[in-house]
């Protein structure tokens, strides 16, 4: 059996690693079809997990060893919350009773890349094993050497979001050279892990980038400090890790593994850059995190009220239970056709769409930006009667809107979300369906069936402020029509047309953006 095989084999899919190929290439989940297809076994039950056999004399490098403590971690940690203390309190004992060399590497790979009460009690137990004299391969030393990154890299594309982070670790005279690929149309999420060999770092670099580009993708290198990189990298891993905490898949495929999975090497990742310098601080936006700072205040005003007594009182809201997702076998899905209607605008400023029930929100969140004009450059949320998604954010209380679809948060015709672009200028939109079509095949969806007015510019201060604007434009006299004009980037106030609308150019943006 390989060091960091569990023996089972996932039907339908090669997963083997191929000499000259990296060590390990794992690729992001398949979205669930719902969730409640995946019936976590419960802490009792986790014996079934242990290891059965470590082969040390195959083994040269720590590393190996700690890849099968990764496993056993990302599997359990996918079962629940109560697995640290089933590690603790089962786990360790269980290895320590063994009292075998296996035993006592494995512990230690579990102290390397764990952190808290499960490092602290398997570092113990391997301490004990080890004044026991429990024999121990000569490279498990290896793992109390400090961690150190070199040639750190990053591909960004020409709007500045990371494709591809690099990095050559080393520890102890032992080198591996690691690729986390980012899905940048998926919040900056960790798409794929990669861990290759050291020769194999410049041939794989210089190969990805040049596929890349023959693909058409304009894409250049960068260098990270060391600190900025372990950033980078936390911040994809910690957006994947979001994501999956809504895929009930994750356990299911980390038990079908032949090898280490997305978690267990996200886990190792983990533990190499823990040792690297602290990220420097985040140097404040003018944009973005102006508008956080908006939403936070806003997301504290929603969760207190004021008390009979006096003052303010938390208020604890739960969100309804999210219905699950489309079945693959009960078909295509149904048409939706919404009405997006501006609040606060006068006259109304709106889109009629045509749009596939199961679009997932972060992908609406993407027609509704063609359809207004907008250039994507603001944060944004659905409110839903199932909470609020967008980019996901803990502070702010928004879950992962690429894993949730329209259908799930407005199950039929009449139902009503709100969405808001841009927490500054504050743009509130009502998003109805008003009616559920059968598909037509003759129609490429979606499409702009309706509409009126032309939408806002960007940063013109919310709809009182597009209301000013829009005066202004239309009185030469002003002392302000000018600037206006220029901001703008106009020549006469005819060029600005708040009454146009072209339903057929905005369902051309769309089916460009399909």
């Amino acid at each position: 059996m390989s060091p960091v095989s569990r023996g089972r084999r996932r039907k339908g899919k090669n997963r083997s690693v191929r000499a000259g190929a990296p060590l390990a290439v794992v690729r992001a989940p398949v979205e669930c079809d719902c969730p409640h297809c995946a019936a976590a076994p419960l802490p009792g039950q986790i014996e079934d997990l242990l290891p059965q056999a470590v082969d040390l004399e195959s083994m040269h490098d720590p590393t190996e060893v700690e890849i099968v403590a990764s496993m056993l971690l990302a599997t359990g940690a996918a079962m629940g919350d109560g697995f640290d203390a089933a590690m603790v309190d089962l786990f360790v004992p269980a290895f320590e009773a063994k009292a075998t060399p296996e035993a006592r590497a494995v512990l230690a790979a579990i102290a390397s890349v764990a952190d808290g009460a499960v490092a602290q009690a398997a570092a113990e137990a391997a301490r004990r094993l080890a004044d026991a004299d429990v024999n121990a391969p000569p490279w498990l030393a290896d793992l109390d050497a400090p961690v150190t990154v070199h040639d750190c890299r990053r591909l960004v594309n020409p709007w500045g979001e990371t494709c591809l982070l690099a990095g050559r670790f080393q520890r102890a005279g032992r080198s591996h050279a690691v690729f986390v690929t980012v899905d940048s149309e998926d919040c900056g999420a960790a798409a794929h892990i990669l861990l290759f060999d050291p020769d194999q770092w410049d041939e794989a670099r210089e190969g990805l980038l040049a596929d890349m580009r023959a693909e058409g993708a304009d894409v250049t290198e960068k260098k990270l400090r060391p600190g900025d990189f372990r950033r980078a990298v936390e911040d994809a891993l910690d957006v994947r890790a979001e994501h999956d905490d809504d895929n009930p898949e994750v356990l299911e495929e980390l038990l079908d593994e032949d090898g280490p999975g997305f978690q267990a090497l996200a886990l190792l990742l983990r533990s190499w850059i823990r040792s690297l310098p602290e990220p420097r601080p985040r140097k404040r936006g003018p944009l973005h995190d102006a508008e956080r700072d908006v939403a936070s205040i806003f997301a504290l005003l929603d969760r207190i009220e004021p008390s009979p007594r006096g003052g303010l009182v938390p208020v604890q809201r739960r969100p309804a239970s999210l219905p699950p997702k489309r079945k693959k076998a009960a078909g295509p899905a149904p048409i939706y056709q919404i009405k997006v209607g501006l609040r606060g605008a006068r006259p109304p400023i709106w889109r009629r769409l045509e749009v596939p029930a199961d679009v997932t929100l972060a992908r609406l969140h993407e027609m509704i930006q063609v359809a207004f004009g907008w250039q994507d450059s603001h944060l944004h949320v659905f409110e839903t009667p199932y909470g609020s998604f967008g980019h996901p954010d803990a502070d702010l209380g928004h879950r992962a809107g690429s894993r949730v679809t329209l259908e799930q948060v407005a199950p039929g015709a009449g139902d009503k979300v709100r969405y808001t672009y841009d927490f500054g200028d504050n743009w509130e939109h009502d998003i109805l369906v008003e009616k559920v079509l059968d598909r037509d095949g003759a129609v490429a969806y979606p499409r702009c069936v309706g509409g009126r007015r032309a939408a806002p510019p960007e940063d013109c201060g919310g709809v009182w402020g597009y209301a000013e604007l829009v005066e202004i434009l239309g009185d030469p006299t002003h002392p302000e029509h000018q600037d206006r004009l220029d901001w703008l980037g106009l020549d006469k106030p005819s060029d600005f047309d708040p009454a146009r609308f072209d339903a057929k150019a905005v369902t051309a943006a769309l089916q460009q953006r399909r």
